[in-house]
Parts: C-alpha cells; sequence; structure tokens
C-alpha cells in the first residue's frame, strides 16, 4: 500500500523541539505522538492523580487525507507500569478536524503520574474509512447466532 501524507502544523506556543510524530521501528503500525505541554508547565510536567483523566496536549494539527482517518491509541508500556491509558480508545481524528490535537489520558493506577514535556504519550494509527448507507427494513436476515448477545457465544 502507498504511503499518505499527513500535512502537519505546529500551534503557535507549541515547542518546536519536540518531534513530529515517528514510527519507532519499520514495522510500527503506529506512530508515536509526543506530549508538548504549555510553556509553564514543561519544566515540571502535568501530573495526573489516580483516576484523573486530562486532555494532554501534542503541540499539533493535522490534515488527515480524505477517506481516512487517525486513530489514537494507548502505549501498552505505560498502560502496563503505570496504569495509564486513553479514556477514549481508540480516539478518532476525522478528515475534516483542523483543531489541536489532544489526548484524552486517564490515569487508571494507584499512584500519580506525571506527564514529562517531549514524553511518548500515544500512537496515531491511519486507517481507511467506509461510510455505510443505513436502509430501515422491516426485519433483519436470520443467522445461527440471532440476538444472542455479550457472552452468547460462550468461553475459551
Amino acid at each position: 500500500m502507498q504511503a499518505q501524507t499527513i500535512r502537519v502544523i505546529r500551534d503557535q506556543d507549541a515547542d518546536p523541539e519536540v518531534a513530529l510524530p515517528e514510527y519507532a521501528t519499520p514495522g510500527a503500525a503506529g506512530a508515536d505522538v509526543r506530549a508538548n505541554l504549555d510553556a509553564g508547565m514543561r519544566a515540571g510536567g502535568m501530573v495526573l492523580a489516580p483516576m484523573q483523566r486530562a486532555i494532554v496536549p501534542t503541540g499539533l494539527r493535522i490534515a488527515v487525507p480524505e477517506g481516512f482517518e487517525v486513530q489514537l491509541r494507548p502505549r501498552s508500556g505505560l498502560a502496563l507500569k503505570n496504569g495509564v491509558t486513553l479514556i477514549n480508545t481508540p480516539g478518532t481524528i476525522d478528515s475534516d478536524y483542523r483543531g489541536p490535537l489532544g489526548v484524552l489520558m486517564v490515569n487508571l493506577g494507584s499512584d500519580p503520574f506525571c506527564v514529562v514535556h517531549g514524553e511518548r504519550i500515544a500512537q496515531m494509527v491511519l486507517a481507511p474509512v467506509v461510510q455505510a448507507r443505513f436502509d430501515e427494513v422491516q426485519e433483519l436476515d436470520p443467522t445461527a447466532r440471532g440476538a444472542g448477545g455479550f457472552g452468547s457465544t460462550g468461553r475459551g
């Protein structure tokens, strides 16, 4: 598949020394996104108390190609080691959004967590979008599963 280009600009007060999103390895599906904190918070970081959620700024605005979305996903190391994740995972950035790119993080751990300026806080995955058409009908096609919901297919 041909690589797509995501155009990026930095917010006016963003630190230009913070790296743009980048892939850590050639086989990585997600590009690492970094915290770009407000000038007054850069030295001390942004502390998330246990169960606290906050939008962590990236200092970026992006133009996602039409027909695609960007999904923001947690970094597994932060989740495992600190209990820090994204509260709306995956977070979707639509192709027509041009506002600030923020990462909605939550600390599910038992200790405060400090988001450090320039730290990798999420992964950005570019994904194709197919929009559906919704047709109201009188009944749905039957299946073997039918209306069986959560847990209806068993365990294991």
